[in-house]
């Protein structure tokens, strides 16, 4: 079993990055749980990281290698709603729209404009969402419209490290790339 430390009082992890294999992730506490007196939906979890590891497997085929996942996945919630992440990507090749082509080649999710309501939400949420329940966003230096307690837009890497109250939280950083 992977070792992650336990869930904080405010339900995540410790502030940190946390290298996993996907292997890894499969079979750590964060799909099987901590504790057994929590109802942990495994079963929803273990569906989660089989559809991040499409996702993932796809960004690699791609040549990215940094790719962090955070979102309800990594709290103390017992059935999360998905998984959230992103993954670093250089500037030139995504705004020249090759990335983004040659993704939408392996599956054509891999797109941000595109935003859809499930039945019954009001939320829109991106192709692969409805797919996969898994949103991957490319970071390339842009603002994530996640303000820090100042009012200043925040990039995803600071983004997805602090919770709601600006307290720092941990994320994990999938490796393992082939």
């Amino acid at each position: 079993m992977v070792s992650l430390p336990p869930f904080t009082n405010d339900g995540v992890l410790s502030a940190g990055d946390y290298l996993l294999t996907l292997d890894e992730l499969v079979f750590s506490p964060l799909v099987s749980g901590w504790r057994q007196e929590v109802e942990w939906d495994v079963p929803w979890r273990q569906l989660l990281v089989k559809n991040l590891a499409v996702l993932v497997n796809q960004l690699w085929q791609v040549g990215i290698q940094e790719i962090f996942v955070d979102g309800s996945f990594v709290e103390n919630k017992p059935h999360p709603n998905d998984i959230d992440g992103y993954f670093v990507c250089d500037k030139h090749e995504w705004f020249g729209g090759e990335l983004r082509a040659r993704l939408d080649k392996l599956d054509p999710i891999w797109n941000w404009e595109r935003r859809s309501r499930s039945p019954g939400s009001p939320k829109r949420q991106l192709t692969m969402w409805h797919k996969y329940r898994v949103e991957l966003f490319p970071h390339v230096g842009q603002g994530t419209g996640i303000l820090d307690q100042f009012g200043h837009e925040l990039e995803f890497p600071s983004a997805f490290r602090q919770i709601r109250n600006f307290q720092p939280k941990g994320i994990v950083k999938i490796g393992g790339m082939p």
